[in-house]
C-alpha cells in the first residue's frame, strides 16, 4: 500500500508539473525540476504519469476494495487540484490537507483499524493546512510582485491573512494535541501523554521562527532533514510517546 501510494503521488507530480512547466521555469527553484528543466522530456513524463496509475489501481483494489477507493479517490483529488483547485483561494490549500488525510485514511483498511481515529483526523488536518499555507507565504515572499504570474491564487493572498491564519491554525494544532492526551480513550489513565505536549509545541515553535525569521517552508520536508532542532525534539516526542504508552506494560 506504502508503494502504491507513492507511485499514484509519483504520477501526480509528473502530471502537476507537466501543466505547471512553462511557468516554474519562471520560478528561481522550480526550473530546476528535471520536465523545467528539459531533463525529462514532456512526452516520456505523460507516458509515465498515464501508465503509472494503469498499474497501481488495479493493485490497490487486488489489496482491498477501500483501499482501491481511497486510492481512487487520491488520484482524482490531486487531478482536480493540478487543473483547478490550486488556482482557488484557500480551496488551494484545503486540497493539499485532504491529500495527506487521504493518505493516512489510506491505512485503515490495511491494518484492519475499526476507524479512523478522529484524533488523528483533526490533527493531520490541522498540520496539513499549516505546512500549505507556510508554502504559501514562502511563495509569496519570495516571487513578491510576480506572484500571481506564477499561480493566480497566490495574487488573492497577502502577508497579512496568511500570517493570521498561520496562527490561527498553530493554536488549533496545538489545543487539538492537548485535548487528545487526556481526553482520547485507550491512552494511560493517569494522563500521562500531556508530558510531551511540551515537545509538540516547541516543533511547532521551531517551525514557525523558520518560516518566519529563517524565510524556509517552501519545502517542509527538507526543513524536517535538515533543521537539527526539529529533528531533536521529533526523536523525544517519539521516545516520550513510546515510553507513556508501553513502559507501564513491562513495568506491570
Amino acid at each position: 500500500g506504502f508503494v502504491l501510494l507513492c507511485l499514484v503521488s509519483g504520477a501526480v507530480y509528473l502530471i502537476n508539473d507537466l501543466v505547471d512547466a512553462e511557468k516554474d521555469r519562471q520560478h528561481p527553484t522550480k526550473r530546476l525540476r528535471p520536465i523545467a528543466a528539459g531533463q525529462v522530456s514532456a512526452g516520456a513524463a505523460t507516458a509515465t504519469a498515464v501508465a503509472i496509475p494503469l498499474v497501481a489501481l488495479p493493485l490497490g483494489f487486488l489489496l482491498g476494495p477501500m483501499f482501491g477507493g481511497i486510492l481512487a479517490g487520491y488520484l482524482a483529488l490531486q487531478l482536480a487540484y493540478s487543473f483547478y483547485l490550486k488556482h482557488i483561494v484557500i480551496i488551494d490549500v484545503m486540497a493539499i490537507a485532504a491529500g495527506f488525510v487521504l493518505r493516512v485514511a489510506a491505512g485503515v483498511p490495511l491494518v484492519d483499524a475499526e476507524r479512523l481515529s478522529p484524533w488523528l483526523f483533526v490533527c493531520v488536518t490541522l498540520l496539513a493546512l499549516l505546512i500549505g499555507f507556510g508554502k504559501r507565504r514562502h511563495e509569496l515572499v519570495l516571487l513578491r510582485e510576480n506572484a500571481n504570474l506564477h499561480r493566480q491564487s497566490l495574487g488573492d493572498y497577502n502577508l497579512a491573512l496568511l500570517d493570521q491564519v498561520i496562527t490561527i491554525v498553530t493554536a488549533s494544532t496545538i489545543s487539538a494535541y492537548a485535548l487528545y492526551t487526556f481526553s482520547a480513550p485507550n491512552l494511560p489513565a493517569n494522563q500521562a501523554m500531556m508530558l510531551t505536549i511540551p515537545f509538540v509545541m516547541y516543533g511547532m515553535f521551531r517551525y514557525l521562527y523558520l518560516i518566519h525569521v529563517r524565510g524556509m517552508g517552501g519545502a517542509p520536508e527538507e526543513i524536517v532533514l535538515t533543521d537539527r532542532p526539529l529533528q531533536v525534539t521529533i526523536l523525544l516526542w517519539v521516545l516520550s510517546a513510546a515510553a507513556v504508552l508501553y513502559l507501564p506494560r513491562y513495568l506491570g
